[in-house]
């Protein structure tokens, strides 16, 4: 279906590089300079079903906050380019994703409005160098430049990394089944006729 995009975004504080394949085999290269976070982005394309290629430069000399909001920004934007007019895709999805102890919930919508309703236990401050407070500034960038309905919830855990890991896999999983095509759609999933 060649669903597929690139995405700059340059800014006084970071420069960020996106390509994304939406019907990709899960590869993944992410070279953000935050660690953690490009192991999420790991998890994003690889249980996504995503090729995905991130590279970023930013301040992190001051904080990872820039880098990782411009490069969820940009993801954001890419998925949104990629999807194109949306035909045929199943658009609504949930996942419900264990990893050890910690447990989550995802539904999304590929509406074309962004929302985002974000829950997680407060977690430690950090994992490794990564500001947890960042996880959920990531979901609202990526929701408001791909324009989707996003709920996450978190429905169990203690470890702080099994957590954060526990959503970007749901993501992944949801994403993947909501970009999916589905034989049974004509044209768009909406009586509006677009998303």
């Amino acid at each position: 279906m060649g669903r597929t995009a690139s995405a700059e975004r340059k800014t006084k504080e970071c420069r960020v590089s996106v390509f994304l394949d939406l019907d990709g085999t899960g590869q993944v290269e992410a070279d953000t300079g935050v660690p953690f976070f490009d192991h999420m982005l790991d998890q994003l394309g690889r249980h996504g079903g995503f090729d995905l290629r991130v590279r970023a430069e930013g301040d992190l000399p001051v904080d990872a906050h820039h880098t990782v909001e411009d490069t969820s920004l940009a993801i954001g934007t890419a998925f949104r380019q990629a999807l194109g007019d949306k035909a045929g895709i199943r658009r609504f999805a949930d996942a419900l994703v264990p990893l050890d102890e910690a447990l989550v919930q995802v539904a999304v919508d590929l509406s074309g409005r962004p929302f985002l309703v974000h829950d997680e236990p407060e977690l430690i401050e950090l994992i490794g160098s990564y500001d947890t407070s960042l996880t959920r500034h990531i979901w609202e960038s990526f929701v408001a430049s791909a324009a989707v309905c996003l709920h996450i919830r978190t429905l169990s855990g203690r470890n702080a990394h099994h957590i954060v890991e526990a959503q970007f896999k749901a993501v992944a999983r949801a994403l993947r089944e909501a970009v999916s095509a589905d034989s049974r759609v004509v044209g768009v999933p909406s009586t509006k006729g677009t998303l």
